[in-house]
């Protein structure tokens, strides 16, 4: 029977294989990042959307981001339960049991206007 040495022993050298493992997974998955991230960067310069400055500090940030972990999510802790929203009344709109009439007819007069404008302008072409 194995004494508990080679069991620390075992143990200790099965974490130091998973650690290795997963290093070099992680090092592989960065460099397709990398290489991801300056083809996107390649081709928006290509269609003139950024120029090759701000291309090299996408794709550093991009870099900077997978490192930390905050890729896409934006935020640095994992919540357990859902993000409370807030939906704060100006009071400047009515709601829909506040509407008046007057203002049904008011939107009513405006499509009408808009759909004669479309039409006109569809002749003109």
């Amino acid at each position: 029977m194995p004494g508990f040495g080679d069991i620390a022993k075992k143990a200790f050298y099965l974490g130091v294989g998973l650690a290795s493992y997963a290093s070099e997974k992680a090092g592989g998955t960065l460099a397709e990042l990398r290489s991801q991230a300056q083809k996107l960067a390649d081709e928006m310069v290509a269609k003139g959307e950024m120029n090759s400055e701000e291309a090299r500090k996408f794709v550093e940030d991009m870099m900077k981001q997978a490192q930390t972990g905050n890729v896409g999510s934006g935020e640095t802790t994992t919540r357990t339960e859902p993000r409370r929203i807030e939906i704060l009344d100006d009071g400047d709109e009515p709601t829909e049991k506040e509407a008046q009439p007057q203002d049904v007819d008011k939107l009513r007069d405006q499509v009408k206007r808009m759909q004669e404008e479309l039409r006109r302008l569809q002749r003109d072409k």
